[in-house]
């Protein structure tokens, strides 16, 4: 029951933080270098705030880079490593664990420019135009992430846009 009722919550919070609104938010990536959410203007950006010490977080890793893989084209995937690391221990694990999409670095924090991370993983999804359309705290699959992607497509056509 305590489980459901703090799903209940955090997707609640998250509903009422996922407001669509244009997304500017950049971090450090693995090498020093700032980037930015909004280079990626035109493509599904699915961004997932995870800790190397995060055991659900490593076990969603397989499907966030298979979604990564099979989607290149019109989808990216960015890691934020929400925690206190030093950067060779992040790049270590990053290349032990074959991670091939961006990875960010963030100290943890209540809020960030996306909304809340209340626990760990949590995911953001933003649409090709840069607003930010949904979010889930816990485990994410590929499947799962594919299904809201392809119904936010057919909604976007059948309102007479074209992606």
């Amino acid at each position: 029951m305590k489980n459901w009722l703090a799903g209940l919550f955090a997707t609640l919070l998250l509903s009422i933080c996922v407001q669509a609104r244009a997304v500017d938010y950049s971090l450090p990536d693995l090498d020093g270098r700032v980037q930015s959410l909004d280079q990626y203007l035109g493509k599904w950006v699915v961004v997932n705030y995870w800790a190397t010490w995060c055991g659900t977080c490593r076990k969603e890793l397989p499907d966030l880079v298979s979604l990564y893989e099979n989607n290149r084209q019109d989808l990216v995937v960015v890691g934020i490593n929400f925690e206190t690391i030093d950067r060779q221990s992040l790049k270590d694990f990053v290349a032990k664990q074959n991670i091939p999409y961006p990875v960010l670095r963030s100290v943890p924090m209540r809020k960030t420019p996306l909304g809340p991370v209340p626990a760990l993983p949590t995911t953001y999804i933003i649409d090709p135009a840069g607003k930010l359309v949904a979010g889930e705290v816990g485990l994410v699959s590929k499947q799962n992430i594919e299904d809201y992607i392809a119904a936010q497509r057919d909604k976007f056509k059948t309102s007479d846009h074209s992606l």
